[in-house]
């Protein structure tokens, strides 16, 4: 599995299945409860894997897996890998924060700037903010290269659930 150096945090991929999807899903039931490496847990088409507790760390990724029905004869699986839901929505609130903030201080700059007053300080404060935003982004990607490994196992283990039926 080859893994982009795209912007991409959370990467995805699609690909066609040879089986019916019921039967990849119940493979993948089947597979989970005898598996001692990965956790896996199915809800209606979709399954998620996940590396066990006792041997997560914070950037752990998890890969959830979509297989739906595109028409009678061709099922679809649609992957992807991100970390821990609790670790991303954490990241997305930051952001959220960073880019409010960020555009609260483009405001103070704009309403200085026409009362003529000094706007250095809501520069300064903005240019934070963007190396902040910097800061996290980067965070993110040693996340991603961190559980790289981990996303291949998870990868493989896939592969070998499904290859197992086919």
């Amino acid at each position: 599995m080859e893994v982009s150096n795209d912007i991409v945090l959370r990467p995805r991929f699609f690909q066609d299945l040879d089986m019916p999807s019921e039967k990849a899903l119940e493979a993948f039931e089947k597979t989970g409860k005898t598996c001692q490496d990965f956790k896996v847990s199915r809800v209606d088409h979709h399954v998620f894997i996940r590396i066990p507790k006792e041997e997560q760390h914070f950037w752990s990724p998890q890969l959830h897996l979509e297989i739906y029905e595109v028409d009678d004869n061709q099922p679809k699986l649609k992957g992807l890998f991100g970390p821990n839901p609790t670790v991303w929505t954490l990241f997305m609130f930051l952001h959220f924060v960073v880019v409010t903030l960020f555009i609260g201080a483009l405001v103070w700059m704009y309403v200085n700037i026409r009362l003529d007053k000094s706007y250095l300080f809501s520069i300064l404060t903005m240019f934070f903010l963007l190396i902040t935003w910097f800061v996290l982004y980067f965070a993110g990607r040693l996340g991603r290269q961190a559980g790289k490994k981990e996303m291949q196992k998870l990868y493989f283990f896939m592969k070998s659930t499904l290859n197992s039926v086919a």
